[in-house]
């Protein structure tokens, strides 16, 4: 069965909002990112929203935009949250509506990406500081042996390491053909 939706997870630095726009128009798409659909809608910053609302809060703001987002949408290419498959049923209703591309990265390339990022509030330390570099790929470690499991259920996996990001668009359309809407 054709989808037409596709969805991008992987690891913050992945690639997805690089990615996804780039992806969406080769295949006559729109796009979406959903962290910043959550701040559209929230009126925050996520670093704000986890510090002054937590991350539970959050999430249920992220599940309730998936919902809307895979009810009310068709012909999108949509970046997800790094997290968002992992909690709740949100695996479940990404599969259910769309196609899932795992963008994968190694951890030492996640790192070189992302050691500058301070929007990234599962990243910082309890005062919302950047963490050392040290911690922060202990972080990083620790938080993709909890995710991986999760983004290994994609539809498949385009590794974005060590590519450009032409090579990558490409792979992906590869292996869309014949799936989607």
């Amino acid at each position: 069965m054709k989808k037409s939706l596709v969805f991008l997870t992987g690891f913050m630095g992945s690639g997805k909002s690089t990615i996804g726009p780039l992806l969406a128009k080769e295949i006559g798409y729109d796009f979406i990112d959903v962290d910043e659909l959550i701040e559209k809608v929230d009126g925050r910053k996520i670093v704000d929203i986890f510090r002054e609302s937590g991350e539970i809060y959050f999430r249920n703001l992220e599940r309730q935009i998936l919902i809307d987002t895979v009810l009310k949408l068709s012909k999108f290419v949509i970046a997800l949250g790094g997290g968002t498959i992992t909690f709740a049923d949100n695996l479940f209703l990404v599969k259910k509506f769309g196609i899932l591309i795992y963008l994968k990265a190694s951890p030492e390339i996640l790192l070189h990406r992302i050691k500058f990022k301070t929007d990234r509030p599962l990243l910082l330390d309890p005062m919302g500081n950047p963490l050392p570099e040290n911690l922060l790929f202990e972080r990083i470690m620790t938080l993709l042996k909890m995710r991986e499991p999760y983004y290994l259920q994609a539809d498949f996996l385009v590794s974005t390491d060590d590519r450009d990001i032409e090579e990558t668009v490409a792979e992906i359309l590869k292996k869309l053909e014949g799936k989607i809407a």
